[in-house]
């Protein structure tokens, strides 16, 4: 007996992708689809925490020298590239699912959130932003006076 993942919505989004990179195309026909900075984009999960938030994205293959972090006007861009694969020469069966190339990934920041502290540590193939969170300010009353 095989078991089989179910994703109803695979088949909707494999054409997303192919339609998207028809219209994103690059004139030089050698290049692989898989090359087109379209290609992909890091899968990310972000989580709250009482004093941070935690930013984890998936980027296996790409080098950290490869990694561009930026925290500019509200925004924390991810950049970075994925290089290629040689293709080997041979007359054999191959079916490539992994893309390569360019990737760009924004997320707006939070208005708690402290850009000049952020930090970034990468392992095994996992990016992790720390995004530390400004002290909590509590509200001033400010009296009413009655002339």
């Amino acid at each position: 007996m095989n078991l089989v993942y179910y994703q109803p919505w695979s088949l909707v989004n494999r054409w997303y992708r192919e339609i998207e990179q028809n219209f994103n195309e690059r004139s030089d026909a050698s290049q692989s689809a898989a090359t087109n900075s379209s290609a992909w984009t890091p899968s990310v999960d972000l989580q709250e925490e009482t004093d941070r938030f935690v930013l984890r994205a998936d980027v296996p293959g790409v080098a950290s020298k490869d990694i561009e972090i930026f925290a500019e006007d509200g925004t924390l861009t991810l950049r970075g590239v994925r290089p290629v694969r040689e293709r080997l020469s041979s007359d054999g069966f191959e079916h490539i699912e992994r893309a390569a190339g360019a990737f760009l990934r924004r997320i707006t920041l939070p208005d708690s959130a402290r850009p000049e502290t952020i930090k970034a540590r990468y392992v095994d193939g996992v990016l992790e932003i720390e995004i530390p969170k400004q002290p909590r300010v509590e509200a001033t009353r400010i009296p009413v006076t009655v002339n």
